[in-house]
C-alpha cells in the first residue's frame, strides 16, 4: 500500500511556483531577510504579516511568542537556495521554512513572477 501511495505521489507533476512561510522574531528581521531574497531573486514577494502568536514546545517548555509571518513567493525550483539563504541568515537556531504549491491563481500575476525569478541555473 506504501508503495502505491509513494507511485501516486511521484507521478503528481510538480508545480512551477510555491509559497514558503518562515517566521521571524520582529519586523525588522523579517525585512531584512525579505530584501536579500527579492534582490537575490530567490522571490518576487515576501509579504511581511505582523501579530502572530506561535506557541511551540522547546527544549522541554511550552513557549509563546509574539512574530512575524513572512509568505514569499518563488519558483518551486528555488526553494532549496531559499532555504539556505534564511539558515544562514536567520537569528533562530532552528528556523521555520515550509512550503507548499501554488496550484493556480492569476494570471498575469503568475507570468510577473516568472519573469522576475529566474529558474534555477541547471549545473553541466
Amino acid at each position: 500500500l506504501i508503495h502505491f501511495y509513494k507511485r501516486m505521489a511521484s507521478s503528481r507533476p510538480v508545480e512551477e511556483f510555491s509559497m514558503a512561510f518562515v517566521t521571524a522574531p520582529n519586523a525588522d528581521k523579517a525585512k531584512e531577510l525579505a530584501g536579500g531574497l527579492v534582490s537575490g531573486k530567490l522571490a518576487a514577494c515576501v509579504n511581511i504579516i505582523p501579530g502572530i502568536t506561535s506557541v511551540y514546545e522547546w527544549e522541554g517548555k511550552i513557549e509563546n511568542d509574539d512574530e512575524v509571518l513572512m509568505m514569499i513567493k518563488t519558483r518551486t525550483s528555488r526553494i532549496e537556495e531559499l532555504t539556505e539563504f534564511v539558515r544562514k541568515n536567520h537569528p533562530y537556531d532552528v528556523c521555520e521554512v515550509i512550503t507548499t504549491s501554488i496550484e493556480g491563481g492569476n494570471k498575469p500575476y503568475l507570468d510577473w513572477l516568472a519573469k522576475t525569478v529566474p529558474e534555477k541555473k541547471i549545473e553541466a
